[in-house]
């Protein structure tokens, strides 16, 4: 065993089956919620910004100790002038917060991520911080986050649970395969779930020959245009028919008029720099909202007949085990000072899904991304091993 590191959370909100609570409580009462497992990890102080009436971070606190701070920075710092944790856990998930007119929902992540640094820059010191799902929901905020811990040479890393949970049948695509056409299935809420479907997808495609040079443009379209890029030939329908097949649950009919047909439908065009095109897909009203629902990756590679497909299995039901997986890599990064994974595919998956917000309110226009010229170099950090749990019944 290594010693532990002491860590802040940094929360919006901590209630049962939260993001916060689904981290952070496998720091606190194991990997299993039950005693059993537990990463090196000490959680010392949490900042909780809002106080729903079903928070746990009140009991908590008293039965495990830790500190829960006011502010941020006193949740870094206990008031002190230097630091007192080793690493920083960013969770801005949940919570009453609000909409913008593009439907991006507004967490305080970049707050969050703005007070983080005002304490390091007082303290005069850094340590690794982790950011909990997209960067921010602008690109603006995302990109300023990005460049500030570059800035002060901040371990940072972020991102979904998704690149690191079960995939069922195992696939890991070889670095510097070539790949001709790409589908992902998924299913929402637009943005928060959508997110999940693109990170999914990122991690798969960064492998292929050249690594990852960035996005040209992003394009959105909802209603029966989502499948006029198959129907022009854009890609083929075979891919989605496969990945339709590692779905476990869905309704039965024409896929095609009942996602087109739901407001949470929709496809998401990704044009990379090097030439690859990439359809993302939310399949609500064919794949149910909700664990039953699948996200799946499919694609096919030059010289080979038979596509690739996996489904990114999410555990349905408490303990939630692809956030123990996800807690591994934060783990690694605050003992080693080193992501686990590049935090630039999170800046990457954070500007397309601005631009995929924007295509959908202007319309379904084409949202040309030159500022998304995001080159990275991907790791082999592992997905979860089999076996995967059980569907709960």
């Amino acid at each position: 065993m290594k010693a532990k590191k002491k860590v802040a959370a940094i929360v919006t909100e901590y209630r049962h089956n939260s993001h916060a609570d689904v981290i952070v409580g496998k720091i606190l009462e194991g990997f299993d919620h039950r005693g059993n497992g537990f990463p090196d990890l000490e959680l010392v102080t949490m900042y909780v910004d809002q106080f729903p009436k079903n928070d746990m971070s009140r009991d908590l606190a008293k039965k495990h100790g830790f500190h829960l701070c006011k502010t941020i920075e006193e949740a870094l710092t206990l008031g002190g002038n230097k630091l007192v944790v080793e690493g920083v856990l960013l969770i801005g998930e949940h919570g009453n917060y609000p909409f913008n007119e593009k439907g991006q929902h507004l967490y305080p992540r970049r707050r969050f991520f703005e007070a983080t640094i005002a304490a390091f820059d007082r303290c005069q010191q850094v340590v690794p911080v982790f950011n909990d799902k997209h960067l921010a929901a602008t690109w603006e905020d995302a990109h300023w986050m990005y460049e500030q811990a570059r800035k002060r040479m901040i371990p940072f890393m972020a991102g979904s649970s998704l690149p690191v949970t079960w995939r069922k049948p195992p696939l890991t695509l070889p670095r510097g395969c070539e790949l001709e056409s790409v589908v992902a299935l998924g299913y929402g809420p637009f943005e928060s779930y959508g997110f999940h479907m693109l990170e999914m997808m990122q991690c798969m495609v960064e492998r292929r020959k050249g690594f990852e040079t960035g996005v040209r443009s992003v394009t959105c379209l909802t209603g029966p245009a989502m499948w006029q890029p198959f129907d022009q030939g854009l890609f083929p329908q075979a891919l989605v028919d496969v990945g339709i097949e590692l779905i476990p649950s869905h309704s039965k009919g024409d896929y095609r008029k009942a996602v087109a047909g739901n407001p949470e439908g929709g496809l998401f065009l990704v044009e990379y720099r090097d030439g690859l095109r990439a359809a993302a897909i939310l399949m609500n009203g064919f794949a149910y909202e909700g664990f039953s629902g699948a996200f799946v990756f499919v694609c096919k590679l030059r010289g080979q007949d038979k596509p690739l497909a996996s489904h990114f299995y999410l555990e349905n039901r408490r303990p939630f085990g692809h956030f123990a997986y996800q807690l591994k890599a934060i783990e690694h990064m605050i003992h080693t000072g080193h992501p686990a994974y590049p935090v630039e595919r999170t800046l990457l998956t954070t500007g397309i899904l601005d631009a995929v917000m924007t295509s959908r309110f202007e319309k379904n226009k084409r949202i040309e991304t030159p500022y998304l010229a995001i080159r990275y170099t991907p790791t082999d950090w592992p997905h979860a091993p089999d076996p995967a749990p059980p569907p709960h019944d």
